[in-house]
């Protein structure tokens, strides 16, 4: 059996927690750092330069951040997130259409690579609660304007010069108001790979979203997806093999006149929606629902839930085992 643990953290506690978090966890981001020619990776002052162009929001936070955890030109380099190693999360999400309105997500992904922390932030004087990744990027999350994104692999192996996704997401997170402003991001940032991107905000305005490095991003008709782009899909790899099935199921699950959200989760906590997670392997770690207008989420897996809201946050762990 495979566990993971689970931490929700608080922002006010952000320097010293992170700090200890990026020591725990630096042998395996340095691995995957190096990973295909780590060493040939755009220097400093390059990574630096880009966020400044792209994201200039996020600069001076950055510089913090490298200061904070005190941090050398390898590990500078690994937190501007620009140009890195190929990361191909498998994941299902759907856009909730009825008030209250919402997202859902399932995160696939290898345990040892998931920094599994709920982080309660507010570095830019609003609160945001996401799934961390990578130190200071985001998986999923929402925000106190009423907005709310996740991603999916796109399930394309073509890379090009840009951000690894979930810093463009917590970009969003961190400056956008509504779905329509976080489009915006998605039309001018560079992003490295291929994914999905799931949008809603609080009036139920919502885009799904095919970013890619190579072709202007894409808003789609349905709301769901999972790991291919159009008619593309990827039937060789395991992760993203099962993509039409997988949608399939979702389009019928949200086109039910007698669905509600609370039966949605439970789609997503049952096979094939749900993946499970195999010894030394990869599965679903986590389904995340989203009520932005509200600033209420809950991370679930089969026989347990855990609420949290941005209003009344509460720190702690849980310990998930996988079967």
């Amino acid at each position: 059996m495979t566990g993971l643990r689970f931490c929700a953290v608080d922002g006010p506690r952000l320097g010293l927690h992170l700090a200890a978090e990026f020591a725990r966890r630096w042998p395996v981001y340095r691995n995957w750092f190096r990973r295909d020619g780590g060493a040939a990776r755009p220097d400093y002052r390059t990574c630096r330069l880009m966020l400044e162009r792209y994201m200039p929001e996020l600069a001076p936070f950055y510089d913090r951040l490298v200061t904070i955890l005190g941090a050398d030109d390898e590990q500078a380099r690994f937190l501007s997130l620009w140009c890195p190693p190929n990361f191909m999360h498998g994941c299902t999400q759907a856009i909730w259409r009825r008030q209250p309105y919402g997202l859902i997500r399932n995160y696939d992904y290898a345990p040892g690579f998931c920094d599994a922390m709920l982080l309660r932030s507010n570095w830019f004087g609003s609160p945001v609660l996401a799934m961390s990744d990578c130190v200071w990027g985001a998986l999923d999350g929402m925000n106190t304007a009423g907005l709310a994104v996740s991603l999916s692999f796109g399930g394309r192996l073509v890379a090009g010069p840009g951000f690894g996704v979930t810093l463009i997401l917590r970009y969003i997170l961190e400056t956008c108001r509504n779905a329509r402003d976080a489009l915006a991001v998605l039309r001018r940032v560079p992003v490295h790979l291929s994914y999905n991107i799931a949008l809603i905000d609080r009036d139920g305005a919502w885009y799904s979203v095919a970013i890619a490095p190579d072709r202007p991003p894409e808003v789609g008709p349905n709301p769901f997806s999972a790991n291919r782009q159009g008619e593309h899909a990827w039937p060789e790899d395991q992760i993203v093999s099962d993509t039409v099935r997988r949608e399939v199921i979702l389009a019928a699950c949200l086109d039910n006149p007698a669905q509600t959200e609370a039966g949605l989760i439970v789609d997503f906590l049952n096979r094939p929606l749900y993946r499970p997670v195999s010894d030394g392997g990869w599965g679903t770690l986590y389904t995340a629902a989203y009520r932005p207008a509200e600033g209420v989420m809950q991370l679930c897996w089969p026989g347990q839930r855990w609420k949290q809201s941005l209003a009344a946050f509460t720190e702690g762990e849980r310990l998930v085992v996988y079967q």
